[in-house]
Parts: C-alpha cells; structure tokens; sequence
C-alpha cells in the first residue's frame, strides 16, 4: 500500500500552489464572512494532511478498489436523499457531529474519476464500441442521477463534462464526438427556448427554472438569484484595475450592503474583484490554472493509463468548475451554485480538492521512466 519513493520526484511547486491558493481563500472568507474564518481554516489544515497521506499511498492499490469505492458512492447518495439534511428544498448534506455537514456528491466527483479512469483502460482497446460506451453510460448515469434528485443539478452537470473529458482524452472517436456536438448544440437551443416560453417545465424545480429565465432576461430578475449575479458584476466592476482593498472601510461595498447573500461560498470572486481588483482577478485565475497545468504535466508523465486518466480528471474538475462559477459571478453564464476550488467556503469541497491533489502527487511519484 506504501511504498518508498524519492523525495526529489515530490511535486513541491504543486503543492506550493495549493497552499497559495488555499491561503487566498481563507483571506477572502475572513472579508466575506468572518464567522467562517475558524472552521476554514480547520478544514484546510486537516485536507492539508489527508493529502499528505493519500500522496503516500499507492494509487494503483486505490484503483483495484474501484467498485468497492462505487458502492459506497453509490449508497451514500441514496442515503443522503433518504435521511440527509434538507436546506431550502434540497438534501444534499449529512450532518455530522463536530464537523458539521459533509456533501456526498462532492466525494462523487473524485470517486467517480478513478472509477471512470479504470474502466477506460480496462476497455481502450475496444472503448468506441456501442457495448463499451453503452456500459459506460449506465455505470456513469447512475451516480449522476441520484445528485441530480438530491436536487444538485449544476454537480450533475459539473461531473458529466468532467468524464466526458476523460472519455474525449482515452481516445473516443472523432466520429462520434462530432455526432454529439451535431446533436448537443440544438437541442440546448430547443431546451432554453423550453424554459423560456413552458407555463410548467418538466423535470425542473421552480428556482432552477427562475435562474435560467433570470440569464435569459436579466432586466426582468424578480428574485434573489437574479440580482446576485447583477450584484456580483457590481462588486468586479467597482474594484476596477487595483481594488478597494481588503475589508475597505473607506469606501462603499457591495459586500458591507449584504447585496449578495453567502457570498462566502459560490460568489466569492465577487469579493476577489472588489476588494482586489482585476490585477487581484487575473492573480487568482493564473494559480488555478498553474494548478490545472501541473496536473497536465502529471498526467503526461503517468506510468499507466490510469494514472494519466486520474490526474486530466482532476484538472478537468479544476479548470470546468472554475470556468463555471468565474462565469456565473461575471453573468456569463446562468447561476448553478459550484464552488470556486480552493477559494469558496465548503469543508466537503476542500476535502475532496485535498483527496485529489493528493492522487495527482502520487501518481507524480511514480512518473514514467524516459
């Protein structure tokens, strides 16, 4: 399970970065909320641990337990919709004494990506076939079902481009990814203009409905959703080149109007562009994608598919879930509630950041001998 490694082939400069960021992010919740500061904090010091463990461990001992790991993924999503903890009409938390609440769907995400990862190089030599790709679907559908009636649509969502990345990188057929992208892009179009124009929409919850009516038609925003996003545009806007600086007294701020509730969690880039500024912006953008690169290079050097596979799943999850909510905090796209990694406040989120990085600095130990 543990093996000896080489000190000199430990990926310092990644976990340098992780660290950075992840101080960043305690810095920006400390200016959102301060009563979130304490428990941050706890959670980075005790991810930073888990992923000095699980750096440790042998990654491909992790992998022969995929399916074992897929069960429990598996069950505790069906549990946390029978006796998990509900807030404002979703249930997807447990509660757990003495830590608080811990997110099933944000383990799913790692979990999921070394199941995946598996799978895809049991079957690489055989992967475009209608058998192996139809299995894969039922394998990866059930999971994202159980999240997306939890209700976490936006997570659903999140994990569905994140392997099907990994898929598009284990050598999926040209053929059928342009088949796809054909079909994709109009029904999308047809879907929005669904919501859009349907007195009742089918299969989604009112507030969902009223985020994406909300993007469509930001002007007409009846509701908190809407006028976060306004709001958060605001705040980046306000900051301009250098930023009001942080916890500003001296000025007006969005955050000291309580303009953007819980901005602690999935608009705190609104914090980062106010109070630093596009400078402060392109900063924070650079590590996450310092970050993300440093998985690519992993990944590169890997000493098996797996290996390779795990670490472009987790700089998918890096860089499309970054995408993502920079893109909802700027109005780019519709409001999904992911977290920033690294920077939003979420203890599941951060531990689960932590279990990745630490697979990607395993398999970095064991990098493929030239």
């Amino acid at each position: 399970m543990f093996k000896i490694y080489q000190l000199r082939n430990y990926n310092f400069k990644l976990v340098f970065l992780i660290f950075l960021i992840s101080s960043l992010g305690v810095i920006f919740i400390n200016s959102a909320d301060s009563s979130y500061t304490k428990k941050q904090i706890i959670g980075l010091i005790g991810g930073t641990v888990v992923m000095i463990i699980v750096s440790l461990v042998d990654y491909n001992t992790i992998c022969k337990f995929w399916w074992v790991l897929y069960g429990i993924n598996a069950l505790m999503l069906l549990l946390v919709k029978l006796i998990g903890y509900e807030v404002n009409g979703a249930t997807r938390w447990f509660k757990i004494p003495g830590f608080g609440t811990l997110q099933p769907s944000e383990l799913a995400k790692i979990i999921m990506i070394i199941c995946v990862a598996i799978y895809l190089e049991k079957h690489k030599d055989n992967l475009n076939t209608f058998k192996s790709l139809s299995t894969l679907a039922v394998l990866c559908a059930i999971p994202i079902f159980l999240i997306a009636i939890e209700t976490d649509l936006s997570t659903s969502l999140d994990i569905t481009i994140i392997l099907l990345s990994m898929i598009f990188v284990a050598g999926l057929s040209y053929r059928i990814i342009i088949t796809t992208i054909a079909i994709l892009i109009p029904t999308i179009v047809a879907f929005f203009y669904y919501v859009d124009h349907a007195k009742n929409v089918l299969f989604l919850k009112d507030y969902q409905v009223g985020r994406i009516k909300d993007f469509l038609h930001p002007s007409n925003s009846v509701d908190d959703t809407g006028w976060q996003q306004i709001n958060s545009v605001m705040a980046i806007g306000s900051g301009m080149l250098h930023g009001k600086g942080i916890n500003s007294s001296s000025m007006a701020t969005v955050k000291d109007a309580n303009l953007i509730p819980e901005q602690q969690t999935d608009f705190i880039f609104s914090i980062v562009g106010e109070e630093f500024g596009f400078i402060g912006c392109m900063i924070v953008i650079a590590i996450l994608l310092m970050i993300m690169l440093q998985c690519i290079t992993v990944a590169r050097k890997a000493r098996n598919t797996s290996g390779m596979l795990i670490s472009t799943g987790i700089a998918s999850l890096i860089c499309f879930q970054s995408f993502i909510n920079i893109g909802v905090a700027t109005k780019l796209l519709p409001n999904t509630g992911l977290p920033l990694p690294f920077l939003s406040y979420g203890l599941s989120s951060l531990l689960s950041l932590m279990i990745g990085m630490g697979l990607v600095l395993n398999i970095g130990l064991q990098k493929r001998k030239y």
